[in-house]
């Protein structure tokens, strides 16, 4: 299976549960929930996605032939995985769509911690290490358990109530970041403080200029 790649880059992880850590992000090309085009964001099941996800274009991106292709890249961008817990974060768009077994395989051979970043409305492999869901309004999520469930609030269709007794480690409700920012940061502080649950994730990366 060939996989296609928007880009490979080494940063540190800005939102949820793994908050700071260093982590090499490879971000799949594509998403079943919107084209990534901004003529068909209008028609998109999730309209405020703020991630360019379209093409092969990015930094270290490309259609590699093989897992060991990508799981190779990956490793250099890292270094040397003798320093550190190597920990690769699988997102998009939506990973799912491409990620598989033999891949999650060969970043493990290699010495990564596999994470993925996902809609929650595909299948996923076995052997992924770390399952953060970001539910969408108007989808069904198949993955109904996992490490870290994280929400964007707030969304017309996706309360945080639907979703707290499902099996995850982690709740976190994130303001969604657009023209109303200030008023989503504080209603989903005062959500958190309401609702111990759940815990406010920031994205870091935004307010630091982190890329």
């Amino acid at each position: 299976m060939a996989y296609k790649i928007k880009e490979i880059f080494y940063t540190l992880q800005g939102e949820g549960a793994q908050a700071g850590r260093p982590a090499v992000f490879c971000r799949f090309a594509g998403c079943n929930l919107w084209t990534g085009r901004e003529r068909d964001r209008s028609k998109a099941i999730c309209q405020f996605c703020d991630t360019d996800f379209v093409g092969i274009d990015g930094e270290n991106g490309g259609r590699y032939k093989t897992a060991n292709d990508v799981a190779a890249k990956v490793l250099s961008v890292w270094g040397d995985p003798s320093v550190g817990k190597p920990y690769v974060v699988c997102t998009g768009g939506e990973p799912a769509l491409q990620l598989d077994a033999v891949l999650v395989e060969a970043f493990h051979a290699v010495g990564f911690e596999v994470a993925i970043e996902t809609n929650g409305t595909v299948p996923l492999p076995k052997g992924v290490d770390w399952v953060c869901v970001s539910p969408k309004a108007g989808t069904e999520l198949v993955i109904l358990r996992g490490s870290e469930l994280k929400l964007v609030f707030p969304q017309k269709g996706a309360e945080p109530e639907l979703f707290k007794d499902l099996d995850f480690d982690y709740f976190y409700l994130q303001p969604m970041d657009n023209t109303f920012q200030k008023i989503n940061t504080q209603m989903t502080l005062d959500y958190c403080l309401k609702n111990p649950q759940w815990r406010l994730s920031l994205q870091t990366h935004k307010i630091l200029e982190i890329p």
